[in-house]
This record gives C-alpha cells, sequence and structure tokens, in this order.
C-alpha cells in the first residue's frame, strides 16, 4: 500500500527507495565539496567569487543598500560572517561602506559599479551554465530540482 498524500515514505535498507535516498545524500555531499573547492578558489585567485560572496552581491543588486546585519540576515550568514564578508568584497572593489545617517554604530553597504558589472556577469555564467545542464528537464521538474535543494538546505541547518 503506497502512502497517503503528505505521508513520508518509509526507506527501508537494500530496497530501490533506499538506494535512491543513498545516492542523493552522496549528490549532496559533492554538492558540498563543490561549494568547498569554490570557497577555495575565491581565496586563492583574483576576481573568483564563491557562493557566498555571489549571494551578497545579489542580494544587493536586488534591494539596494544594507546595514551589515541586514545584509547577514538576508544572506543568512552571522554577522561576524557578513563582516568579513564584506571586508573581501570591499577589497575587491564590489562594495563600498559608507556611515549609516540613522545609527552612528553601523555602516550601509552599496554595490559598486564594479560590484554591479561583477554580479550580472555571473548571474548570465550562471544562467546559461544552468540552461545546458538541465536542458532536458521541463518546467516542473526544474521546480522539484528546486524545492530538494532547499529541502536539502533546511536538512543541513537541521544536522
Amino acid at each position: 500500500m503506497s502512502p497517503a498524500a503528505g505521508e513520508e515514505r518509509p526507506a527501508a535498507p537494500g530496497t530501490e527507495r533506499g538506494a535512491a535516498l543513498t545516492e542523493l545524500a552522496r549528490a549532496a555531499y559533492s554538492l558540498s565539496a563543490a561549494d568547498a573547492r569554490l570557497r577555495g578558489r575565491a581565496t586563492r585567485h583574483q576576481g573568483a567569487l564563491s557562493l557566498t560572496h555571489a549571494r551578497a552581491l545579489r542580494v544587493l543588486a536586488e534591494q539596494g543598500p544594507l546595514s551589515v546585519r541586514q545584509l547577514a540576515g538576508r544572506t543568512e550568514t552571522t554577522s561576524a560572517g557578513a563582516t568579513q564578508l564584506v571586508s573581501g568584497l570591499v577589497k575587491a572593489g564590489y562594495v563600498v561602506k559608507e556611515p549609516d545617517p540613522d545609527n552612528r554604530r553601523a555602516v550601509i553597504v552599496s554595490l559598486t559599479p564594479e560590484g554591479r558589472g561583477r554580479h550580472e556577469e555571473r548571474e548570465r555564467g550562471l544562467t546559461a551554465a544552468l540552461a545546458s545542464a538541465f536542458a532536458h528537464l521541463d518546467d516542473g521538474e526544474l521546480v522539484v530540482a528546486s524545492d530538494t535543494l532547499r529541502r536539502l538546505g533546511a536538512i543541513y541547518d537541521d544536522l
């Protein structure tokens, strides 16, 4: 008997579902390792962007200038992590920090023209890579893939 809508299916070891879940876990580990490699390249190569850097540029491009605290929340990182992130982006010339007129202890982070250009370049590259890699999937399958990645993110947060 199959589970009703919304119910979880058990993953019995040695079953096709168990094997499929094991393969999903391996793919998730592989994605995590690729992210670590990307972060490493971002620290060694001029102009390379980690996913965190790219996410910060995207947030600033979409939402405009933000405080470090706001940027931390919107990039899903800590305030200390956002401070370090902003320092790297300032050094690269992608953002500037200016005093917050409403809070003397805070700063506002804004994209520079170079930062906006780098963001747009990265988005074009990512869009082209996704379109190529997933050309065989229909729109519904892309929605399922997006949902899968979001659920994996939630699982990582709970580990």
